[in-house]
């Protein structure tokens, strides 16, 4: 039996079950187990995000690298938005990033210790540390630019101008709907996966 990645196989059968949600098909289709109901692992959405995920943070990883540049996409997603709201606290930019705090602020240890970031205590609050980014910061987001924008090109290198932007206004609309449920809390982590995560990230 050949076993192959064809998700969109799974979602035609899908549609031709004419169910409304993500359930399987009928009984009775897995060979030698009659009356057992198949599994669609490759209609769940879950499952299609988490190979997405796979692919294109190889993918940046591969092209950041080739291009001589050492930097994460978290770190990247960083810098983006330090240079667009220069002198935003760490509390706001994990907002923007959509990270937790403690990842964020070893995100922001690593720009730091690199030269390409600045952290100065806020004037209105001693508690908080404004960022901005270094001249070598600026040199970097616009050297990297067009080899992270090369990789967005390569990761959806298979569907063509209305796919990808139909595929994004999608994506910003489930979002939306699962709301703060995309930015993750350190809270919910066990001590040890809290630790890996941000390894990871930062």
């Amino acid at each position: 039996m050949a076993y192959g990645y064809s998700p969109l196989s799974a979602l035609q059968r899908l549609i031709r079950s004419g169910e409304a949600g993500f359930k399987t098909a009928s009984a009775g289709d897995v060979a030698g187990q009659p009356g057992k109901t198949p599994i669609e692992l490759y209609g769940m959405p879950g499952h299609l995000f988490r190979r997405m995920h796979q692919a294109s943070q190889t993918i940046f990883d591969t092209e950041i690298a080739a291009a001589g540049f050492d930097l994460t996409s978290v770190q990247f997603a960083a810098l983006a938005m330090i240079a667009e709201h220069p002198g935003l606290d760490q509390a706001t930019l994990a907002t923007l990033i959509a990270f937790d705090r403690a990842t964020t602020g070893g995100v922001v240890d690593r720009l730091e210790i690199k030269g390409l970031v600045s952290r100065e205590v806020s004037k209105s609050d001693r508690r908080a540390r404004r960022l901005h980014l270094e001249p070598g910061g600026q040199r970097v987001l616009d050297g990297v630019l067009p080899h992270v924008r090369r990789a967005q090109n390569v990761m959806l290198k298979g569907l063509d101008a209305p796919e990808r932007a139909l595929l994004l206004r999608l994506l910003h609309k489930a979002i939306e709907a699962v709301g703060d449920l995309s930015r993750p809390s350190t809270r919910t982590l066990p001590a040890a996966r809290k630790g890996k995560a941000a390894s990871r990230a930062s």
